[in-house]
């Protein structure tokens, strides 16, 4: 096929978005290309809402050929969250001709260069974010996501992940220049001169393991890094979340295939019920490296295993958030409130451990004990989620019956402060929709401890009593060195307590949010500015985004010839 998209227009029309990420990147400033509000959509060739809509109602019941060589069958099942039957299919890959027709394209695509690459991922996030509003339908009856979420955290922030991924990419593949001319002088002989050129080129094929939760965030930071440093991308979707991938899979072949490279670059791999093909690809010897989000078992298992490959994971962590004192009371229960019931608790972020001292904490409002505290935090979410519209629109659905069985389970833990219970939905009365539980522990008792240092995925969170802020920090400690932490929350205004607490975060490499009681949430990053994750404790061995996650995608190789 002819090139539809030249090199000099790509880079003519993405040049200055990529200049002005790679100074987000520098600066850590605010930005973002992609807006957050629904009605900024519907110009300039993008869909507005009832569009979106209208596109992924049409693709309820449809088949998704995406013209992948191999394809053996046509594989489906996915069941929205809300009580919907997606009834679409996607094509089932026989690896040992698809993963060849992969690797076919990377020679071109590794000799495109840095720039070239760089632009025709941004070619691919811009079609992408055009459809925002199909997507966001496609990723709230996948993940159960609530829509307003699905479209903001599905859209444009996992499109700024990506290109966040992209930026850092592109800096660390010209950090070293394309070529040099190397002289040595020889005292009264001729100098020695060599003319040098150095080439990033791929490792291989990346798989991206895609997760249930947050199919589009938690994938694009992968997919578009290895992609941008010349590797051909292998999708295998979560089961219960292909669509989001397999359209995402769909834009990027269309993009390459016009910008004049092959379009199996970029593939998909679903999966037949039950047939549990990622330890399969992962131990394939063309595969090169390795993203995954999900449990700590298999990214255990992909770090112990893949040895051919360079494995990137995000696992699981204890989330802890310390209680001591705080200058705004209401500020700090409504933060807390919000960020426990934000879906339904089921992001890797989500606080789940809130270590108070049993003696109380200093507030603006006086002296609070642990029950009081306890109690008004239950009343802060009860209030945030009473009203059944409100809650529908920040719990979301339930996302599968693990989840509703650890919720149902937690109340058995110990002293139930907030009870969880179900919310209708009257638009999709099939959803299971569940508010928060929160369960007293006494962080003094063996069994209590216990619990609370296992991660319990979902809305439960326990309030654990400690005898002091110096054993909550010892916990904290404790806690992000086992078990690992995405984040860490504190309130205080003791200026040594903070020292103390700041000290274990630097120690332990966990992510630490200090008393936040506006809009912000321990739960939420902005791309281009905050780091997710560190890499430096066992909740992921990557964080998203810095260097580290993009250098060691690509080697490079250098050709040296006399002048």
């Amino acid at each position: 096929m002819a090139a539809e998209l030249t090199a000099h227009e790509l880079i003519a029309e993405h040049r200055p978005t990529l200049d002005q990420a790679l100074e987000a990147i520098r600066t850590r400033a605010y930005w973002s290309p992609h807006p957050e509000h629904p009605k900024a959509y519907g110009e300039h060739g993008s869909l507005d809402a009832a569009a979106g809509r209208a596109a992924f109602d049409a693709l309820l019941g449809t088949r998704v050929d995406l013209g992948q060589p191999g394809t053996d069958d046509w594989v489906g099942g996915e069941v929205s969250p809300y009580g919907v039957e997606l009834g679409v299919t996607y094509p089932h890959a026989d690896l040992d001709v698809l993963l060849p027709a992969m690797g076919a394209g990377q020679r071109a695509w590794r000799d495109a260069g840095p720039e070239v690459r760089a632009v025709v991922c941004l070619e691919i996030l811009k079609r992408i974010s055009d459809r925002t509003h199909e997507f966001a339908h496609a990723v709230m009856h996948t993940s159960g996501q609530a829509f307003m979420m699905a479209f903001q955290a599905g859209g444009p922030h996992a499109q700024d992940r990506g290109l966040e991924a992209v930026a850092y990419a592109y800096a660390e593949q010209v950090r070293t220049p394309g070529t040099a001319e190397w002289t040595k002088p020889q005292g009264k002989r001729d100098p020695l001169v060599l003319d040098k050129r150095f080439t990033p080129v791929p490792r291989g094929i990346g798989l991206v393991i895609g997760c249930n939760t947050f199919p589009t965030w938690n994938g694009y930071p992968g997919l578009f890094a290895s992609l941008a440093t010349g590797n051909a991308v292998l999708v295998k979707p979560h089961p219960r979340a292909v669509l989001p991938l397999a359209l995402t899979v769909r834009v990027a072949r269309d993009v390459l295939a016009e910008a004049g490279f092959d379009a199996n670059l970029v593939a998909l791999a679903a999966e037949r019920p039950g047939e549990g093909i990622a330890k399969t690809l992962a131990t394939r010897p063309e595969i090169r490296i390795i993203d995954y989000t999900g449990s700590t078992s298999f990214g255990d298992w992909l770090e112990a295993n893949a040895r051919q490959a360079q494995v990137y994971t995000e696992k699981a962590g204890v989330n802890t958030v310390i209680v001591e004192s705080t200058g705004d009371y209401r500020g700090m229960l409504a933060n807390l409130a919000f960020s426990l019931s934000l879906y339904s608790g089921q992001m890797c972020t989500t606080p789940q451990n809130l270590l108070i001292p049993r003696a109380g904490i200093r507030t603006d409002q006086g002296a609070k004990t642990f029950d009081e505290v306890t109690a008004d935090l239950a009343r802060a979410v009860d209030g945030l989620l009473g009203d059944d519209a409100r809650a529908n629109a920040l719990l979301g659905a339930i996302v599968n019956p693990d989840v509703k069985a650890r919720l149902e389970a937690a109340a058995g833990l110990g002293e139930v402060a907030l009870a969880s219970r179900e919310v209708a939905n009257p638009e999709f009365p099939d959803a299971v929709v569940r508010t928060p539980v929160i369960v007293k522990l006494d962080g003094a008792k063996p069994d209590d401890e216990a619990a609370c240092m296992s991660e319990c995925f979902g809305p439960v969170s326990f309030a654990v009593a400690v005898d002091s802020v110096t054993d909550a920090v010892e916990l904290l400690r404790r806690t992000v060195r086992e078990k690992g932490a995405m984040t860490v929350g504190a309130y205080t205004t003791d200026d040594e307590v903070e020292r103390a607490i700041e000290e274990v975060c630097l120690d332990e490499a966990a992510q630490l949010s200090l008393n936040l009681t506006g809009g912000v949430y321990v739960n939420q990053t902005a791309a281009f500015s905050d780091f997710h994750g560190s890499g430096g404790n066992p909740a992921a061995n990557a964080a998203l985004c810095d260097a580290a996650f993009v250098a060691n995608r690509f080697r490079v190789v250098e050709v040296r010839r006399e002048a």
